[in-house]
């Protein structure tokens, strides 16, 4: 689900940047990211296999189970990578490529290899290679970046802590077990619930910000307020209820939530954004 959220932000970029892009060229851009996408997933899978086979959440993964080896999915995931970024470069535009190249790179050698295994900090740092695509959708469009694909990257980047470490809180165990430093695992539920909160508390005027330097209507203002609303009062459930099986529920709820208000608010922007060009 996440990653299908990842390429949904790049085509509401895609739809929001200035000037036009050829129907055909577009759709070569957007699967491009996708591929893109996925080659980071296999290459991900590949470095973590160790990890995967320990963790219930991870556990049923190809490589685990052994219908995939891991010499096949990095083989699998390089290709992917190599001709996704040569794609992209060749037939869209080399910003758009080099994006995309940096995405890749971000995700597999920075939070993969580098910062997973060793810090806490590993979901903020890491999280940054979620947030590009819009910036690629932008470039592919553009051949630049604009403060507005910036504003897209931070909203998605501010929004990472929150929905992982919610999903860490219940699944802290299977961190513990694989000796992953989430966290929870290092610095407990406390620490973890008060960091919820912060970053919420970022997060939800950022994601008004659209609405107010003009890259949004009031449409997208009102609805982003709205969910901001109902974020802050999960956020602050999970931060108020500490113990129990309430708490992992409240934790459970904040995280699915998080994806229905990361999805909506890069799909009413991209509403406003379509209608505007039908009118025009």
């Amino acid at each position: 689900r996440v990653m299908s959220l990842v390429v949904f932000t790049a085509l509401t970029a895609m739809v929001a940047a200035p000037g036009s892009i050829h129907p055909v060229i577009g759709m070569i851009a957007l699967l491009t990211i996708a591929v893109g996408a996925g080659a980071a997933g296999a290459l991900n899978m590949w470095y973590d296999a160790d990890i995967d086979a320990r963790m219930a959440r991870t556990a049923a993964r190809p490589i685990p189970r052994g219908r995939v080896t891991a010499n096949e999915a990095l083989t699998f995931g390089s290709v992917l990578a190599i001709f996704s970024i040569l794609t992209m470069g060749v037939l869209v535009n080399w910003t758009a490529g080099a994006l995309l190249a940096l995405t890749i790179g971000f995700y597999l050698f920075v939070y993969t290899m580098w910062l997973k295994r060793r810090t806490p900090q590993n979901i903020v740092i890491g999280g940054a290679a979620g947030a590009f695509p819009p910036m690629i959708g932008w470039a592919a469009v553009t051949g630049s970046v604009s403060i507005e694909s910036v504003l897209m990257f931070l909203i998605i980047f501010m929004w990472t802590p929150p929905h992982f470490w919610a999903l860490a809180l219940y699944r802290c165990r299977d961190y513990e077990r694989a000796a992953v430093p989430m966290l929870p695992v290092v610095a407990g539920a406390k620490e973890t619930r008060r960091q919820i909160g912060l970053y919420s508390l970022i997060l939800v005027p950022l994601a008004i910000a659209p609405a107010l330097i003009g890259m949004a209507g009031v449409t997208y203002g009102v609805v982003s307020a709205a969910l901001g609303a109902v974020f802050l009062y999960l956020a602050w459930r999970v931060c108020r209820i500490t113990e129990g099986r309430e708490a992992d529920q409240a934790a459970r709820q904040l995280f699915a939530f998080s994806i229905l208000y990361l999805f909506l608010l890069f799909a009413v922007l991209l509403l406003e954004h379509a209608v505007a060009r039908w009118i025009a």
